[in-house]
């Protein structure tokens, strides 16, 4: 369950913007654009709601371009790296793994260089929903994969989070707080500090 849940997570969408949005919204293309590519650096709190009705939380460091880190808070030891080429998966508890290239996982739309609203997602609606500015969109190559909502604070623009809706219409949310930008933050933090893969295959259960 947690290794289908975190591949849905990593893998489903936020690959990029989409660049279709309807007539009466683009005059805020700039505006997106400008935004995600001012932040080079970000430390947040973060809370994920699950499809299992689960809560967790933790802390979101991020430094562009290509590095990432979700650390989740205690009794939880997950952790998901992304270093600058791919994204890893460990959860030293289960001894659950898993790594995609960066390219084609949640961590492009946070962590690309430059952030170009164009081509790889489509997005079908734009709705204000409680005060905040919500884009829904699909892959634009195969729609029936899922669907992500990704929302945006108003005047000034600050991101707030996302849903991820799978194709069987499982949802994971996460919700950011205590934002922070412009820090230092350590190489270390993004380091892959995980087990070989063989040495995790060859534990006994």
């Amino acid at each position: 369950m947690m290794r289908t849940l975190f591949t849905a997570f990593l893998t489903t969408v936020l690959l990029a913007f989409a660049a279709a949005l309807p007539a009466q919204a683009q005059t805020g293309v700039p505006e997106l654009e400008k935004y995600f590519n001012s932040i080079r650096t970000m430390k947040a709190r973060f809370v994920q709601s699950n499809p299992n009705g689960s809560v967790v939380q933790g802390t979101l460091y991020l430094r562009r371009p290509g590095r990432m880190r979700f650390e989740y808070d205690a009794p939880s030891q997950l952790k998901i790296v992304a270093d600058g080429y791919q994204v890893t998966m460990w959860d030293p508890a289960t001894r659950d793994f898993g790594q995609w290239p960066i390219g084609w996982t949640a961590a492009t739309f946070l962590v690309r260089e430059n952030l170009s609203l164009s081509g790889d997602l489509r997005v079908e609606k734009i709705d204000r929903v409680n005060g905040l500015l919500e884009f829904t969109m699909s892959q634009t190559r195969k729609p029936q994969e899922g669907k992500v909502i990704v929302r945006l604070a108003e005047n000034p623009l600050l991101l707030r989070g996302w849903t991820i809706i799978d194709n069987r219409g499982h949802q994971v949310t996460v919700s950011l707080n205590d934002m922070q930008t412009g820090l230092q933050l350590a190489d270390s933090l993004f380091k892959n500090d995980s087990p070989d893969p063989a040495s995790i295959r060859r534990q006994p259960n």
